[in-house]
């Protein structure tokens, strides 16, 4: 294998890789602000790919459709923790889990009911041929995936660092009890946090969906892919989740490289379970100790 095949493996992966970044993202704010995991992610992806499409199908130009589907699928976000989780938040962690589960499940099928059973998909942002660098090809949408998922992390982590908003959600990572005591209204602060990530999701469907194109049932897929970069990176560190996205992208497309593309949905569980065993606090993580 010479460099520039080499170099077309690894853009591949980071054309993945992008994408399970922004669903890593969404994971690590629900569970920074909650504790709990939403299994429900993947489904706010789908959502972003099929909304933008029954959007577009619509009339609407293309990005005014990908911003609409952004909108709803976080409004979606929004009612789903507000609707289905506040109701029973003095419940244990493991109902919490349960919880988004079953709400997974539904959106699922509701979707499956209103969109149908078929593919979809969406035209390339823009047309022309693919940029050459160094003997390998870029498609201008993975240029596209990638600026834009630059974007959503730039913003993200200007939220996180320099507004009251960001404080707030890492006071409520810390200690919902402490933020309580301090004024800071933890029940908007979970709320928001969902949205943002549902948000983050559909972004990450609507990009990716003029190269895969989409369907009802792609959330389960890409929700393990997103999961196992958040744990690779560290559950809770929105840029352990950034580079632990990336790396899972590039681990996959290199597996086809040197071993078999039949192994390549497999790696996601062999990080998930090896992180688990050897670091679990992820690569950027930091390991807790609890004083008893």
């Amino acid at each position: 294998m010479d460099s520039a095949e080499l170099l077309q493996f690894a853009i591949a992966g980071l054309k993945s890789g992008s994408i399970y970044a922004l669903v890593a993202l969404g994971f690590s704010l629900v569970y920074g602000s909650t504790g709990i995991i939403n299994f429900a992610q993947g489904e706010f992806f789908m959502l972003g790919g099929m909304l933008s499409v029954f959007f577009r199908d619509a009339g609407m130009p293309l990005p005014v459709a990908g911003v609409s589907a952004i909108v709803v699928t976080g409004l979606v976000g929004l009612a789903f923790e507000r609707f289905l989780l506040r109701p029973r938040r003095d419940a244990g962690p493991l109902v919490l889990i349960i919880i988004t589960i079953g709400g997974s499940m539904v959106i699922k099928s509701l979707a499956r009911h209103a969109f149908g059973g078929n593919e979809l998909s969406l035209p390339m942002f823009s047309s022309g041929a693919s940029v050459m660098v160094a003997g390998a090809a870029v498609e201008r949408q993975a240029l596209w995936m990638w600026g834009l998922t630059a974007l959503a992390v730039v913003a993200l982590t200007v939220v996180h660092a320099r507004t009251r908003f960001g404080r707030a959600m890492r006071a409520c990572s810390l200690s919902h009890d402490a933020a309580r005591l301090m004024g800071i209204d933890t029940a908007k602060v979970v709320m928001v946090s969902f949205g943002l990530a549902a948000a983050l999701g559909a972004l990450g469907g609507f990009v990716v969906t003029p190269l895969t194109q989409t369907s009802f049932d792609v959330g389960a897929r890409i929700g393990l892919k997103g999961f196992a970069g958040a744990i690779l990176g560290g559950l809770g560190n929105p840029l352990g989740a950034v580079v632990g996205g990336l790396a899972l992208g590039l681990l996959e497309s290199l597996s086809i490289a040197f071993i078999s593309s039949t192994y390549k949905d497999a790696i996601s569980l062999v990080v998930l379970l090896a992180m688990l065993f050897i670091r679990p606090q992820g690569l950027l993580g930091r390991a807790s100790r609890e004083k008893v």
